[in-house]
């Protein structure tokens, strides 16, 4: 069993910048590839970043490409997902999620994904 905790989350303006963090627990951590989704009122969560057990493969959406970079440090138990340039379009619950796969998958669809943490808050201002 894996706990997953983010923190990071809070109210920024338009153009400024966070840092989330997932750190897990009670499991090997390098042993998960790990996701992060976001979820808006209204609207289904999606992945907005992903990362493989090693950090070698990462996947970012289009919409958040060039401006969100996804990290793991699997010394710390910790993903890391670095958010610049943020719009209000990028406010959301987000939340990270870890999955059991194979060293260099990483993966996109929610379902796939076994162990979730509570979610943190981001609003960005206009």
């Amino acid at each position: 069993q894996v706990q997953l905790v983010e923190s990071g989350g809070g109210l920024v303006q338009a153009g400024g910048s966070l840092r989330l963090s997932c750190a897990a627990s009670g499991g090997t951590f390098s042993s998960y590839a790990v996701g992060w989704f976001r979820q808006a009122p209204g609207k289904e969560r999606e992945c907005v970043a992903a990362i493989s057990r090693s950090g070698a493969n990462t996947y970012y959406a289009d919409s958040v490409k060039g401006r969100f970079t996804i990290s793991r440090d699997n010394a710390k138990n910790t993903v890391y997902l670095e958010m610049n340039s943020l719009k209000p379009e990028d406010t959301a619950v987000y939340y990270c999620g870890a999955t059991a796969t194979a060293r260099w998958v990483v993966h996109t669809d929610l379902s796939k994904y076994d162990y979730w943490g509570q979610g943190t808050q981001v609003t960005v201002s206009s």
